[in-house]
């Protein structure tokens, strides 16, 4: 039996095989954050689809942590009810559901915001400076992460991410480069996990114990004065005993910097983190190939394979991957006649 058909059980989530759809930005919402009937279309191919475990895209928990206008937002109550819909048919076809709690901090991009970061400097010279945050600030932002996480269940996703990585808010005060403060949330690798580990212990006050919480990590700054993957086994190490169950492999974004991309370019650095923390990771990286995700699982790379881009061109990658590593998996109803 192929390794990316089997089963498996994290706490309460059970997943019918390790394929994951990684969190994409669509840029759908409306002005204000709400999901459309685009949202519940295009998540539902994916269930028809196959993939196990589907997590949408990084859903603000403060309209200033918008990447863009027109994300997702979970920052109001309000916004429960078109994320439930999403959840209700993509669980009704099979997936189970994740969504990605996210604060864009000093890479936000919506011009009506003022926007905040670790420390007042900009990405580039095309972003505007962000206020550097205040106690106050850093309390807020907790806070709304935690009501993110509440929100998150009551529209009954299966399993929240914390978006840590690729230069949004938590990985501005998680990488030296970007993190200058002088105070407890700056300094030693241990005062720039403070500000994470805040925000998982007041997300656990709400989130079920059953339930999993994955990190999303950028394990690589491709800057020598940057993170690197044994520095985040270390801030794993530092936050995981506090609520977290998996950890989602990335890397970059926290600096402009020259990533040499290839498919299965981040595979060794969840290799590093599997190993250092003892946690399940999700692996990926322009992973396109059955044989490539197999061979990641087979060799205990890592114990799920995330695809993006993959997944936006065929929805139905997993029905495709079942036949190239001669699996017979069940089709969805009517879509049984077309089985291959």
């Amino acid at each position: 039996m192929a390794k990316l058909f089997t089963a498996i059980k994290i706490k309460d989530l059970e997943l019918k095989n390790r394929i994951v759809m990684a969190p994409m930005c669509m840029v759908e919402a409306d002005n204000d954050g709400y999901a459309k009937d685009w949202h519940v279309i295009h998540y539902a191919s994916r269930a028809i689809g196959g993939t196990g475990l589907i997590i949408l895209e990084a859903t603000a928990v403060e309209s200033r942590g918008r990447i863009k206008d027109r994300d997702l937002g979970i920052w109001d109550d309000s916004h429960i009810k078109g994320l439930e819909k999403i959840v209700k048919y993509s669980k009704e076809l099979g997936a189970k559901m994740g969504i990605q709690l996210a604060h864009a901090g000093r890479k936000c991009r919506v011009d009506s915001e003022q926007i905040i970061g670790a420390s007042p400097y900009a990405f580039d010279n095309t972003y505007p400076t962000p206020k550097e945050m205040t106690k106050d600030d850093i309390m807020t932002v907790i806070k709304a992460f935690k009501e993110g996480a509440r929100r998150a269940n009551e529209a009954g996703f299966d399993v929240i991410e914390i978006h840590g990585a690729h230069g949004y808010l938590i990985n501005e005060f998680l990488s030296p480069l970007t993190n200058k403060r002088t105070d407890e949330y700056g300094g030693s690798l241990e005062n720039r996990t403070r500000f994470l580990r805040e925000i998982i212990v007041e997300v656990k006050k709400v989130w079920p114990e059953n339930k999993p919480i994955i990190l999303r990590v950028s394990a690589e700054d491709y800057m020598e004065e940057g993170n690197h993957p044994e520095d985040l086994v270390e801030i794993i190490n530092l936050v995981k005993d506090e609520g977290i169950d998996i950890i989602n492999v990335s890397s970059g974004g926290v600096v402009p910097a020259k990533i040499d991309s290839y498919p299965g370019y981040q595979i060794p650095y969840a290799e590093t983190i599997k190993k250092g923390t003892g946690l399940p990771v999700i692996a990926g990286g322009l992973i396109s190939e059955p044989n490539m995700a197999e061979e990641i699982l087979k060799n205990n790379r890592a114990d799920l394979v995330y695809l993006g881009r993959e997944l936006l061109r065929n929805p139905y990658w997993p029905l495709h991957a079942a036949k190239e590593l001669n699996v017979d998996i069940k089709w969805h109803g009517a879509y049984n006649r077309a089985k291959i």
